[in-house]
């Protein structure tokens, strides 16, 4: 290749992918009732009902970012091995991992001066950010180097179509996306927020649906009415242990306008504390947010 793509477990990618792209995965640290966990690198080898059902049950778990110093120690590698470097994270919105990775590139300037490292914020999170890491391999493939894929992906990430519904509310509120009040009486009236991540990156409620069956219509909707040449795009759906109602938004989301790939996925750990079980989000390139 002729730089190496980097991220980390966020972009929350099947394994399958990942060996096809040769794209390296730094994981994500989180704490279970204070125990540190390490993100699997391959979503199939996380233990995601176990995990969602202590979710369920109250467990408690903090996150944290990947540091500088554990960026330099995956960049630097693919530097000595002459190759330059693309790093694509989350949204410097919602977290500060673009901006350890930044540090991190700056400091390996000065080491190694004749080779480059970018970093990219998605202005996404989970498979949005998974999403563009294709489209960087995309890029690779057909021989743009890396500033030409840089800066189609800042034009790809203004198309990032991301939308999710969650199942409960106080997961949410637990990480200041709702007020408390709002989050309870939604609950209480079986409201199922529709979130998205906006033109800065940010992840907010762009509508409501009285009951998960409208919630997950509701999503098959958004795609109906954003998805631009589904024929040659992927789409991404990724859940928090509820594979039943993902198969049935892929269906849905194949009777509306097939896509050439469709992948579900397990929703990764990090995030997925913040959002809890029975999260269901799709992920797909439109002509805008």
């Amino acid at each position: 290749m002729a730089f190496k793509i980097i991220t980390d477990t966020g972009s929350n990618l099947p394994k399958s992918t990942l060996t096809q792209m040769d794209v390296t995965v730094i994981p994500f640290t989180y704490w279970m009732q204070g125990v540190p966990q390490e993100c699997p690198v391959y979503p199939e080898d996380f233990d995601s009902h176990a995990y969602y059902d202590k979710l369920r049950a109250g467990a408690e778990v903090k996150t944290s970012l990947i540091n500088s110093d554990k960026f330099a120690s995956y960049f630097r590698p693919a530097l000595e091995a002459g190759q330059d470097v693309l790093y694509i994270g989350m949204s410097t919105a919602i977290s500060g991992t673009c901006q350890s990775a930044k540090l991190a590139a700056d400091a390996l300037a000065e080491e190694f001066p004749g080779r480059k490292v970018l970093v990219l914020s998605s202005l996404g999170s989970g498979c949005g950010t998974g999403l563009l890491v294709c489209r960087a391999w995309d890029a690779c493939q057909a021989g743009r180097t890396l500033d030409e894929t840089y800066q189609g992906l800042l034009q790809d990430r203004d198309r990032l179509c991301e939308y999710f519904t969650v199942d409960d509310l106080m997961f949410l509120k637990r990480g200041g996306r709702v007020n408390a009040a709002v989050a309870l009486v939604g609950s209480m009236l079986h409201i199922k927020p529709i979130l998205y991540g906006n033109d800065e990156g940010k992840i907010v409620i762009t509508g409501k649906a009285r009951g998960r069956k409208r919630a997950i219509d509701t999503l098959a909707e958004l795609y109906r009415k954003k998805v631009r040449m589904p024929e040659r795009s992927r789409v991404f759906i990724s859940h928090g242990d509820c594979l039943a109602e993902a198969q049935t938004l892929a269906k849905m989301i194949e009777a509306i306008a097939p896509p050439k790939e469709l992948t579900i996925t397990v929703h990764e750990p990090l995030t997925g504390a913040h959002v809890g079980p029975g999260m269901l989000a799709v992920f797909f390139l439109g002509d805008s947010r």
